[in-house]
């Protein structure tokens, strides 16, 4: 095992009568609130007029910051910087899920810092130091960012799509309340379950690093709470022990804890993050299509144990299978999982997307290097994953 330090100070109201504690919590850090939102779908529920009744309640004053996108832009944190200063901001709200929350971290370490541009704290031209408190009402299980330091950020005119890292942007407090998913539609269901399953593989899960075996046991139960809970939630939206049980895995599954003591990189994120960028697909369904085809792609002697041990405790393959054949076992039962089961296209055609950006998107991808993780990526191992994918 390697050593580690845990730390994660965010603390989470769950449960479907807990927002009623939002204006309190907010009161805390003062009295000006930058509210940040997405495309409208939480005035059509009620949830929009909701917090604003409870945050005058509260005594607080709300600016208000909609339409941020699925890959939220620079140029829309860049805007929610700028209302922060004019109208003098004690704390940004995100109410939405990863991409809306990823915004309000942004725009929180943006505000105070000594640029305009969240460009430059992600390209370290500036340096991110006081950062303004940020809460939020989480209504999309998936990316994790509830509980997490990390901010995934798209440049749209460079086709760039990075993260702003620093545990001064993991949020003060986060609401979860399971009955504001109930409504979310099936596609984003799935394609936020993926997600959740994505951050494991990828972070701690496929690695070649020594894991504390208790810590891999957890792994394995929380895929399994999304194998298991997914295709419930598909079936009978509004079934609240589905959706709860999604929206603690997503939350555990990148709150560091599930991690402790590995540090790679992760592979098939790196690559997705090109999708993204060039694209603009949804994130959760360029995992689905990357992971399996990955998986095919490393696997070999070294691999095949660990990439068997996963199908066997968590997608019930035969654990008599010599190791190669299990783990091609394996990665066939993820793929019909997340192409049958979940519902999700399978292929980069199936989205319109083709070669030619292939070259250009590995040679981001690998800027700084070969991708480290289990197994190395160089360039040309990432376009060969791409056309797998097509």
């Amino acid at each position: 095992m390697n050593d580690f330090i845990f730390h994660n100070p965010t603390k989470v109201y769950f449960g479907t009568e807990q927002l009623a504690h939002l204006g309190e919590e907010l009161a805390t850090f003062g009295t000006k609130v930058l509210l940040v939102y997405g495309g409208g779908s939480i005035k059509k529920s009620g949830l929009y007029d909701r917090i604003h009744a409870l945050l005058a309640d509260a005594g607080l004053s709300v600016t208000s910051l909609g339409g941020v996108e699925p890959n939220p832009r620079h140029t829309t944190v860049n805007e929610g910087a700028v209302l922060c200063r004019r109208e003098g901001v004690d704390v940004v709200l995100a109410v939405g899920g990863g991409s809306t929350i990823d915004c309000a971290k942004a725009i929180a370490a943006t505000a105070p810092s000594t640029t305009d541009d969240v460009w430059d704290l992600i390209e370290g031209r500036a340096t991110v130091g006081e950062v303004l408190p940020i809460v939020t009402v989480l209504t999309l299980a998936g990316t994790g960012s509830e509980m997490d330091g990390s901010a995934v950020i798209s440049n749209k005119p460079r086709n760039l799509k990075c993260s702003l890292r620093t545990p001064l942007v993991r949020p003060r407090v986060t609401f979860e309340d399971p009955s504001l998913t109930a409504t979310v539609p099936a596609y984003q269901t799935a394609c936020g379950s993926i997600d959740i399953m994505s951050h494991i593989f990828d972070a701690t899960y496929f690695t070649d690093q020594p894991q504390l075996d208790m810590l891999v046991r957890v792994q394995e139960e929380v895929l399994k709470t999304v194998i298991h809970f997914a295709p419930i939630a598909l079936d009978d939206p509004a079934n609240l022990d589905a959706r709860a049980n999604l929206m603690w895995a997503s939350s555990w599954a990148l709150n560091d804890f599930l991690f402790d003591g590995v540090k790679q990189q992760g592979a098939c994120h790196v690559m997705e993050h090109e999708l993204s960028a060039y694209y603009d697909i949804t994130h959760g369904h360029g995992l689905a299509i990357l992971i399996p085809r990955w998986l095919r792609y490393i696997l070999d002697d070294t691999t095949a144990p660990l990439i068997h041990r996963f199908g066997v405790r968590c997608l019930d393959i035969d654990a008599s299978l010599a190791p190669i054949a299990g783990a091609e076992a394996t990665t066939c039962a993820l793929a019909h999982f997340f192409f049958d089961t979940l519902g999700v296209a399978a292929t980069f055609t199936d989205l319109g997307i083709d070669e030619r950006h292939f070259a250009d998107m590995a040679d981001h991808a690998c800027e700084h290097g070969p991708i480290q993780s289990i197994k190395t990526l160089t360039r040309d191992d990432v376009i060969a994953i791409y056309k797998l994918c097509l």
